[in-house]
């Protein structure tokens, strides 16, 4: 159910909304080299582990960075801070620049099409790609992975959810906006068959050819939620009008989403030790709350890992 197995119309719909919040949410101090050579991500000051740094491949060492593949927009994993300028940012930058940090390297990030982003790091152009790439067993077969974090479709209501939608079952027998031809009516659609079951009617599904155009709907009152990716839904919610109008439900019991599927860093496989150092650095970040920190700059904490696995995904 992640959205970059394939692109999805919505990553360009949402850069309206995104890019109307970048200045207040980014942050002056973001990814800015202190004079001690430490970074400061999300608030967080992040210094060089001399024993990660230790244990890079000696290529990486020498060359002081890591080249990084991502594919802009596709908020709020990237984005740019301008619309027309080549300054970036995002959850996946934002990441990249405190592993870095913690590695004493820089992650360079250059804007590559998704589709060319796994053959550029098989033919040695990139060290490694962050563009919420899904860890899946076709593309282990040639990049590893660490993982990062889980995204599946995600629930999007009006502030203060006046129609109470705690789970999917809430939407039986309700209106509910979502994009034409997505994964999110895909599963709309297969969750019917529960909706009937239960007796609580079937979803009423609107649909509209932009996200932009269904989250009008919402803001009407038409519908009572909107299904999308729950990244996008979350940082909708954060960033539409300073946050106040919309709101994302939260499901514990799927707390990546709905039918979430594993994100990775793709990491080439000539350079094993690169992609054990990134694990590690991964955790560090994890277990000293940076990770959290950063994953809640974008309103989307709740599909954060707890540990840093390598090729997770199992089919």
């Amino acid at each position: 159910m992640n959205a970059r197995t394939v692109r999805r119309l919505a990553a360009a719909t949402a850069v309206t909304t995104a890019l109307t919040a970048l200045t207040a949410c980014s942050g002056d101090d973001d990814a800015a080299p202190a004079a001690s050579g430490s970074v400061t991500v999300a608030g967080v000051k992040i210094d060089k582990d001399p024993a990660l740094h230790d244990a890079l491949p000696a290529e990486i060492k020498d060359a002081g960075t890591v080249k990084v593949a991502t594919d802009v927009p596709y908020p709020p994993f990237e984005m740019y801070v301008k619309e027309g300028e080549s300054e970036l940012t995002g959850l996946d930058y934002d990441l990249g620049q405190a592993i870095g940090a913690k590695l004493g390297v820089r992650f360079a990030f250059t804007p590559q099409k998704f589709d060319g982003i796994v053959p550029a790091i098989q033919a040695g152009k990139f060290h490694a790609a962050m563009s919420a790439i899904t860890d899946n067993k076709e593309r282990q077969q040639v990049v590893d992975f660490v993982d990062y974090s889980q995204s599946g479709s995600g629930v999007l209501v009006a502030e203060g959810n006046p129609g109470k939608i705690a789970t999917l079952d809430d939407l039986c027998g309700r209106k509910v906006a979502v994009q034409a031809a997505t994964n999110q009516l895909d599963l709309l659609k297969k969750h019917q068959a529960r909706c009937r079951k239960a007796g609580a009617g079937q979803v009423d599904i609107l649909t509209f050819p932009k996200d932009s155009d269904a989250q009008l709907a919402l803001r009407s009152g038409k519908v009572v939620a909107q299904l999308l990716t729950k990244p996008a839904a979350g940082w909708t919610a954060k960033t539409a009008d300073d946050g106040k109008t919309f709101d994302l439900v939260e499901d514990p019991a799927a707390p990546g989403g709905y039918n979430a599927s594993p994100n990775g860093i793709a990491v080439t496989k000539k350079l094993p030790e690169l992609t054990e150092a990134i694990q590690k650095a991964l955790q560090a970040l994890i277990d000293d709350g940076t990770a959290t920190k950063i994953f809640e700059k974008y309103g989307v904490a709740s599909i954060a890992v707890k540990e840093a696995t390598k090729n997770v995904a199992v089919d």
